[in-house]
C-alpha cells in the first residue's frame, strides 16, 4: 500500500482536539487495510514528527434512515478505521495548515 493512501483525513472534533492539546495525540481516518506500522510511517513521513504510540479502531457502519416526500429511505453508512497517533514529547501536528 502507498503512503498516500493510508492517510485519508484527519479528525477535527472536540474529543480530538483536547486530546491533541493536553495529550499530544491526534486522530485520523485512515484506510481500512492500513496496519500500525504503515500508519505510524505516514504520520512521521507527511508530519515530520517522531511518532511513539498507534491506537486503532475500527468503527462499524451505520444504518441510516429518513423520511421526506418520496417516502420511507433506508441507507447504510460505510464502516471506517481511526487511528489515533501518539508524537512525542514537544513536537506538534499542524492540522489546520497542512494537507495530505
Amino acid at each position: 500500500m502507498k503512503l498516500s493512501d493510508v492517510l485519508i483525513k484527519p479528525v477535527l472534533s472536540e474529543k480530538a482536539n483536547k486530546q491533541s492539546e493536553k495529550m499530544n495525540r491526534y486522530t485520523f481516518v485512515v484506510d481500512r487495510k492500513a496496519n500500525k506500522l504503515e500508519i505510524k510511517k505516514a504520520v512521521e513521513t507527511f508530519y515530520g514528527v517522531q511518532v511513539e504510540d498507534v491506537n486503532t479502531a475500527v468503527m462499524p457502519s451505520k444504518l441510516k434512515a429518513k423520511y421526506t416526500k418520496a417516502g420511507f429511505i433506508v441507507g447504510r453508512k460505510s464502516a471506517k478505521k481511526k487511528a489515533v497517533v501518539t508524537v512525542a514529547e514537544g513536537e506538534t501536528i499542524d492540522i489546520y495548515g497542512a494537507t495530505v
